[in-house]
């Protein structure tokens, strides 16, 4: 099968999933460049709880972890097969102890809204890995490292977050056509450390004024070193999608491979 490629993804809004937009086409024109993997490990921002889980089930049920939006939204699902076989694959691969397989969760928009463009045919099994609250951001990044093997084993692993997060001021400005400065700092920070492999800048970022003001929660970041730390040491990132949703919300996605 080959070496799977890292993915990470800024999701946006969950109606990219049904809307017809620059950020929907980005989705499916990104998922014709990925090969065909044996499944998915994917990372949401949307997980984000107190423990390091996986989701064991057969069938993962659609999780619409959101308000306000249209009916034909929640009518959605993405019917993929689950994993128990990777999940039980990633509690091994880190710390003993560290991980637990659970039923109580699912896919949710963190992780369908994009693979409803990447995988249309719902055809490869995911499985989701939660971020946990309570460690820093270099733990985190271990993880990720220790993710790493898994690419030889034809599983793509994918973070879904957003590099620039701050739903308070996109919702103000979202008609404002400039990006804040702020916002574009801290984006193309990231690239350039991305790039360089600046892994103790990536996990120091958000302790700066403009990381604070780019995540006043960390959710929508994490999942970037996740995907970071599975690519460590091997391919260069390319940056298929690029630019602003809703004045300063990052829509950036990072491939390795």
């Amino acid at each position: 099968m080959g070496r799977m490629p890292v993915l990470f993804v800024g999701h946006g809004s969950p109606m990219n999933a049904i809307e017809d937009n620059e950020w929907s086409r980005a989705f499916r024109a990104l998922g014709e460049k990925l090969p065909t993997p044996r499944a998915i490990l994917s990372v949401s921002a949307h997980w984000f709880v107190g423990g390091t889980y996986l989701t064991g089930n057969e069938r993962p049920k659609t999780i619409h972890d959101f308000g306000g939006f249209p009916q034909e939204l929640y009518d959605m699902r993405y019917p993929a097969p689950g994993s128990p076989e990777l999940a039980e694959r990633v509690v091994a691969l880190l710390d003993e102890g560290q991980a637990t397989v659970t039923d109580e969760w699912g896919l949710d928009h963190g992780t369908w809204s994009v693979l409803h463009h990447l995988r249309p045919a719902a055809d490869v099994p995911v499985v989701q890995l939660s971020i946990d609250w309570n460690v820093p951001p270099a733990e985190h990044l271990a993880i990720g490292r220790a993710l790493a093997p898994l690419r030889d084993e034809g599983v793509l692993v994918m973070g879904s977050g957003n590099i620039v997060h701050n739903l308070r001021h996109a919702f103000a400005h979202m008609d404002d056509p400039v990006t804040p400065r702020w916002a574009e700092e801290f984006d193309a920070g990231v690239e350039r450390a991305v790039v360089e492999g600046d892994a103790e800048w990536l996990t120091g970022a958000v302790e700066s004024e403009v990381g604070r003001m780019s995540h006043p929660t960390l959710d929508h970041y994490l999942p970037l070193l996740y995907a970071v730390g599975a690519a460590e040491g091997g391919d260069a990132p390319t940056f298929p999608i690029t630019g602003f949703a809703l004045n300063s919300l990052s829509m950036r996605a990072v491939m390795w491979g």
